[in-house]
């Protein structure tokens, strides 16, 4: 793993905690925040983040749950810490457009060229950061939930919105996936949905059976196949 330095904000009263990973050389860079399991920012997230700053971009770990829950090491934890983000109306979101605009605020980042990856809850909050309206370039959501309290208003989105999921995943079902289908259409938004048909929930996760919840199962071709759209988008937009 690269090294990183640490990037320090603070978003409602929680003191949130970011892993940077710069490439090398001068910037501006083009930037990408990378949005981390409910678990929070383990080697998932911070190994992506390295992988990403190899390709050119600075890559931020976000730290979503503040006071030092950064990390979680059971279901338990997970649930108490992530609690207020899913009860609290709009705190989500906010939060999400909060690490955007800390990111893109970097002095060695192109504010013009800042995406976002996300797994699990983390794709679930980078498609909550295109429904917010935000400058943001792209977002990619591997295994994410789908749903949503306030759909992406018509011509809202800026974003490239890609969402991989997977067909047996029961955490975005057939009626799931149909019904974000249908928001981005109605939201009039730039997307792709790729749906990989032998994959369950958390596919990215080699260490996906460590967490003892139905319907979980790493899948290492579906993880390179979307690992490589993802490249390809960058690439492309940013």
């Amino acid at each position: 793993m690269a090294d990183f330095e640490l990037l320090q904000t603070s978003h409602a009263g929680a003191a949130l905690q970011g892993n940077v990973h710069a490439p090398a050389g001068p910037g501006p860079h083009p930037a990408v925040l990378v949005m981390s399991t409910a678990m929070g920012m383990g080697d998932l997230a911070n190994n992506a983040c390295a992988a990403l700053a190899r390709e050119g971009y600075l890559a931020v770990a976000t730290d979503m749950y503040g006071g030092g829950a950064g990390f979680v090491d059971d279901i338990e934890a997970s649930a108490k810490a992530i609690g207020p983000l899913m009860t609290e109306d709009g705190l989500l979101r906010a939060r999400v457009v909060h690490w955007f605009e800390a990111v893109r605020a970097l002095p060695n980042v192109d504010p013009a060229r800042v995406a976002a990856i996300g797994y699990c809850f983390g794709g679930q909050c980078v498609l909550e950061l295109a429904r917010s309206g935000a400058e943001v370039t792209a977002v990619v959501s591997y295994h994410g939930l789908l749903t949503t309290r306030a759909p992406a208003r018509p011509g809202a989105i800026k974003a490239q919105v890609c969402a991989y999921t997977g067909r047996l995943d029961p955490y975005a079902p057939r009626d799931h996936v149909e019904g974000f289908r249908d928001e981005m259409i109605a939201a009039d938004a730039r997307f792709h949905i790729t749906e990989l048909g032998n994959s369950w929930h958390s596919f990215t996760d080699p260490d996906a059976a460590r967490v003892p919840v139905p319907g979980v199962q790493f899948d290492a071709l579906a993880r390179d196949v979307s690992w490589a759209g993802t490249l390809a988008v960058l690439k492309a937009l940013c």
